[in-house]
């Protein structure tokens, strides 16, 4: 006879427990904070001294071996990983609905050398993934296994007799456990999965992939701590109009969070974008007014994109700022530095700026292109299209250093770029390309004079 779990419900907001659900706790009187556990078992007079053979050990002691990994078969996945799958490593996979999270997951168990592969799923059945194996991929291979189950009782038991290398759970938002009497997808059955998940890839050195359900705030749905559990965590982002779609590491512990990947959804699937650069600015028209071309860095990867801005004089009484793809708060900090220190009056317009490709740019190394690029639309005056700009604005409207330029260099003159605007301040010897010519700035507004005249 099965041993029935007792449950408790636990207020997330003051921590107070209960023997039932009520919609107000009692205690701090916040509305609907009770969330179902699963209470710990009574300990037995035997467990309740604890052991006394207990002691630490020196970190001078401890075996530091780099970590085994599985390439997957998919370089950008790789890259964003650390270089490949860890094997019992938890990794999340959160973005929107239909941005190809169940197709790279089928993809990288039709790429990955695995000589066991499991697929739980919940919201397909084995024909549905079938047919879309059979559209993404010439030949599935016979070492992926698939299985239609929503139980967590049922899965924990087949885990625990068979043990393949590689699990891969469409969605964990569907899984439940019974002893639980909440529906799936709430916290305490979220969390729950994650953690029976967690358990058998440590116990059994199994690599686990959750694919996971976003908000409409575009976070992973259910308790912030399943992301604190996990050992990565990845977001799968893009526009639903473009065919770019960009995987970035929110959290790693085996490598670093800086790197993306980048792909392009084809009919045959995600494909690898190998020259990012190349990509975002084929479509890019020179002579333009507001735009201009930026060199960042996303990890280790440089990218050159294109910024664009348009201003208009105003229709309300308060101007419009709008941004894609750029910060909105940095972006009325450029404006306040245009107005205050370049003497650009952009009061009575609306401003609207954007970067193309659907890639956001977090890093201040773009700040001097996109001011530039606003200077250029209220002028109506081009940029010279064979110019890249990089640089930090400050309050003062200095332009300041920024890493890595070497990096920056050699990618906007594989591109064929003529000219490259940098900042003066914090100069290091850099090499100098043949056909690219290095121009220095001090201030916004000596940048704007340069670029614009």
């Amino acid at each position: 006879m099965m041993k029935k779990t007792h449950t408790r419900f636990v207020c997330q907001s003051c921590g107070f427990e209960s023997g039932r659900w009520t919609g107000r706790c009692s205690i701090c009187g916040e509305w609907n904070t009770l969330v179902e556990e699963a209470a710990p078992a009574p300990a037995s007079p035997r467990s309740r001294k604890g052991r006394s053979d207990l002691s630490p050990i020196s970190i001078t002691e401890v075996a530091a071996e780099a970590e085994p990994r599985k390439v997957t078969g998919i370089g950008e996945l790789d890259r964003v990983l650390g270089g490949g799958i860890v094997p019992g490593s938890v990794v999340m996979v959160g973005g929107d609905p239909g941005i190809g999270k169940s197709t790279l997951m089928m993809q990288m168990a039709a790429a990955a050398d695995f000589p066991a592969m499991l697929y739980v799923t919940g919201e397909e059945s084995p024909r549905q993934i079938k047919l879309r194996a059979d559209r993404l991929l010439r030949k599935p291979s016979a070492r992926l296994q698939l299985l239609a189950e929503t139980n967590l009782d049922d899965i924990e038991t087949l885990l625990t007799r068979v043990h393949p290398d590689l699990v891969i759970v469409d969605s964990i938002q569907t899984m439940y456990r019974p002893a639980f009497e909440s529906a799936p997808g709430t916290v305490s059955q979220v969390r729950e999965t994650t953690a029976m998940f967690m358990r058998m890839a440590k116990t059994y050195d199994i690599a686990v992939f959750l694919v996971g359900h976003v908000t409409k705030e575009g976070v992973i749905a259910g308790p912030r701590v399943v992301e604190h559990m996990v050992d990565a965590v990845l977001q799968f982002e893009g526009e639903r109009h473009s065919t770019y779609r960009i995987l970035r590491a929110m959290k790693n512990r085996f490598g670093s969070t800086n790197e993306i990947g980048i792909f392009e959804m084809q009919d045959g699937g995600l494909q690898d974008v190998l020259n990012p650069s190349e990509v975002f600015l084929s479509e890019r028209k020179s002579g333009t007014p507001g735009s201009t071309v930026v060199a960042g860095m996303e990890g280790t990867r440089p990218l050159l994109l294109e910024v664009q801005a348009l201003v208009a004089p105003t229709s309300y009484g308060v101007p419009q700022r709008s941004s894609t793809g750029f910060d909105s708060k940095r972006l009325q900090m450029l404006l306040a530095v245009l107005e205050r220190r370049a003497g650009i009056r952009v009061g009575q317009y609306d401003v609207f700026v954007n970067v193309t490709g659907g890639v956001r740019i977090d890093e201040p190394a773009a700040d001097l292109g996109m001011a530039v690029a606003i200077a250029s639309s209220l002028k109506d005056t081009p940029i010279d299209p064979t110019a890249v700009v990089i640089g930090e604005v400050g309050l003062g409207g200095e332009i300041r250093s920024v890493h890595q330029i070497d990096k920056r260099l050699v990618e906007a003159a594989k591109l064929g770029f003529k000219k490259l605007v940098l900042p003066r301040a914090g100069r290091r010897a850099t090499p100098t390309l043949d056909g690219l010519s290095l121009v220095e700035v001090e201030t916004l507004d000596q940048a704007i004079t340069t670029l614009l005249g």
